[in-house]
């Protein structure tokens, strides 16, 4: 898809991959409504031009906020990026069950809720375009993160089956599915972390190439690895 000249709303977009993609976006000549919870950022994105909507997308009243905030605009292309990570580990101690369930809402209800209220809208136009943000961690677990990894497994699921009913229709689903990225999610996860800045790149060159699925960085490896063998990709990533 030709990004110039479109609308776009993308979630997370004042910090990490969002950032960056906003960024590159923009420069394509795409107009961006961004979104983010972090005042500090948000009032940063406003000062380099973007429109944000602040919203808490760990909760059913973000998700409303974002879509009575863009009613009866034009969205082309809706990019669900905003994400959070959660603890649940009983090896390290007992989890916090309601920070669980806010990264619950955000990966994966906030995602459901703002394509359900933008479908209207997008089946209505000539073209138009729903790119879900998942993970390598959907194809395979890691041990240490299993609520984060089970919402984007859901997410991935859920886009799979998002795609086979828009078949035919004006409406293209594109999943990305990204490596560990160099973000404050992922702040003291290992040194082999991709820029954001790469990683926002492909996505950007996966929307205009129409693609259905990309598979950035080094999930490239971990795609083959599970073509070959699924198990193998679960004892690699388990550990991870």
């Amino acid at each position: 898809m030709q990004v110039a000249g479109k609308t776009i709303l993308l979630t997370g977009g004042t910090d990490g991959i969002g950032r960056e993609l906003a960024e590159q976006l923009r420069a394509k000549g795409a107009q961006l409504i961004v979104s983010g919870r972090t005042p500090e950022r948000i009032a940063a994105a406003k000062v380099a031009g973007y429109e944000v909507i602040a919203a808490d997308l760990s909760t059913a009243a973000g998700a409303d906020i974002v879509l009575d905030a863009v009613k009866g605009r034009t969205i082309d292309i809706l990019i669900n990026n905003a994400g959070l990570g959660s603890d649940h580990d009983f090896r390290v101690g007992a989890p916090d069950l309601g920070d669980n369930d806010r990264c619950i809402f955000a990966n994966l209800n906030a995602p459901i809720h703002l394509i359900a209220g933008l479908m209207p809208l997008l089946k209505a136009l000539p073209e138009a375009m729903i790119v879900n943000v998942t993970s390598g961690l959907a194809i395979a677990p890691r041990s240490g993160g299993p609520i984060y990894c089970a919402t984007k497994a859901g997410l991935r699921s859920y886009t799979l089956a998002l795609r086979e009913q828009m078949k035919g229709s004006n409406v293209h689903v594109l999943e990305v599915l990204p490596p560990v990225v160099e973000t404050k999610l992922t702040a003291g996860r290992g040194s082999r972390k991709m820029s954001a800045k790469a990683c926002a790149a492909e996505i950007v060159q996966a929307i205009e190439n129409n693609a259905k699925e990309a598979n950035v960085g080094m999930t490239k490896l971990l795609r083959i690895v599970e073509s070959i063998s699924p198990a193998l990709a679960r004892k690699i990533m388990i550990r991870f």
